[in-house]
């Protein structure tokens, strides 16, 4: 007699886990919402150490990223958006920006946030 109930629990608790995991794992997999940032694209250190609202520079903006300094988006209300790869392994965006470098720009792509930062990767970017 125990074993049909365990039997009969067990059939209607498998399927129950099972569609919970499915969930789980549908709602980590969900795609993040395509977003349009306006904003400067600049040298990280100086949008963080200058305070800047825009570049100094469209010289300088382009120095600091040769010598090694990623470039950012520093949004026109304020928040900084970090360029990623949406590929693993990832690459750095700085070839894809140079040419925008000092330059306010309209990008769209696909924004995350974590622990207060913010990373977008970008789909398209053009000068505004």
């Amino acid at each position: 007699m125990n074993l049909r109930r365990f039997a009969t629990g067990a059939a209607v608790l498998f399927p129950v886990l099972a569609l919970a995991i499915l969930v789980t794992t549908s709602i980590g997999l969900a795609d993040t919402a395509t977003v349009t940032v306006k904003g400067y694209v600049l040298d990280s250190a100086c949008a963080f150490t200058k305070g800047l609202e825009k570049p100094i520079s469209k010289e300088c903006a382009i120095s600091c990223a040769k010598a090694g300094s990623p470039l950012v988006i520093l949004a026109d209300d304020g928040k900084i958006y970090w360029p990623i790869a949406g590929t693993t392994p990832s690459s750095g965006q700085n070839e894809k920006l140079m040419p925008f470098a000092g330059v306010k720009v309209v990008a769209s792509g696909k924004i995350y946030d974590r622990g207060g930062s913010k990373a977008i990767v970008i789909e398209k970017i053009a000068a505004q």
